[in-house]
């Protein structure tokens, strides 16, 4: 029971929503072999506690591609706990025998629940938040009934007559005149230049599924490194370091006087050693 409260805990972001993206952050990802193995037991025996870690170590993915519809003006609390419930729909319908990683199944189902969230409420729009604005708004849009766009001179005398700058009447006048869009709108006409806000408002930089690729290929060339470097001897091992791996390298020189040889008998240690350190990590 204390688990499951734990798990519903995490899908609302609260009010605290930095401190809910760092504990997102915080919880470890699951290799290859964990997700197989917690997606089966899920899969097979209707395991909950397998289905909580698949979705509690899938949350900053969650969190991730929430960010990527901030333009809408919607808060990002609600955006990811819309994309929670997609995570958590994907984790239910999520079968390992297809041989594809969560993240990449549950993306399409993350991004369907956000697109229904903005679709259902991007018409909400607050274009007056303080007392002033609210004040403006009101006793503007009665002075534009028979108006069309403001001169200067009418947006200074509306000014004057509400107490507020010329410049906030003005933008207050943007709000007024601005309209909704179609989030998904298409057109039939082949020429159309329009492009619905789907197509450009999400930050497609960097695809979830491509960034846990990339995490894994570095870890595992950090581990192939590592198991290489331990099978060198302790001078190679010094050489590869020093002239690879710090962040401020020695030079050849530098290696000689401290082993006490030449610097040409350093370069072919160095050779040998990469010789022996590419030959570990492509076996």
């Amino acid at each position: 029971m204390s688990k499951n409260l734990q798990l519903l805990d995490w899908m609302a972001p609260g009010a605290n929503i930095s401190a809910y993206i760092q504990g997102a952050n915080a919880i470890a990802l699951l290799s290859a072999e964990e997700e197989h193995s917690l997606a089966e037991d899920l899969y097979y025996n209707k395991d909950l506690d397998a289905a909580r870690r698949l979705v509690m170590s899938h949350l900053r993915f969650v969190v991730y591609i929430a960010r990527s519809y901030n333009g809408y003006g919607l808060p990002l609390g609600d955006l990811i706990q819309e994309g929670n419930v997609g995570l958590m729909k994907a984790v239910k319908r999520f079968n390992p025998e297809k041989n594809v990683r969560l993240v990449s199944y549950a993306v399409h189902w993350v991004k369907a629940e956000i697109h229904e969230y903005v679709l259902r409420n991007w018409r909400i729009v607050k274009v007056a938040t303080t007392k002033a604005q609210r004040k403006l708004f009101f006793n503007l849009r009665g002075a534009k009934k028979n108006l069309s766009w403001l001169t200067n001179s009418e947006a200074k005398a509306i000014a004057e007559d509400l107490g507020v700058d010329v410049s906030q009447v003005m933008e207050m006048e943007k709000r007024l005149s601005s309209h909704d869009e179609c989030f998904d709108f298409s057109s039939d006409e082949e020429d159309s230049t329009y492009q619905a806000p789907a197509l450009y408002l999400e930050d497609k930089e960097a695809d979830p599924a491509t960034l846990v690729e990339s995490a894994e290929a570095k870890n595992n060339s950090h581990n192939l490194m590592t198991e290489a470097l331990d099978k060198l001897d302790e001078r190679s091992r010094d050489i590869i370091m020093s002239r690879w791996l710090k962040d401020e390298k020695d030079t050849l020189h530098e290696l000689a006087d401290r082993y006490n040889v030449s610097a040409e008998r350093i370069r072919q240690l160095e050779k040998n050693a990469m010789k022996k350190v590419r030959m570990t990590m492509e076996a």
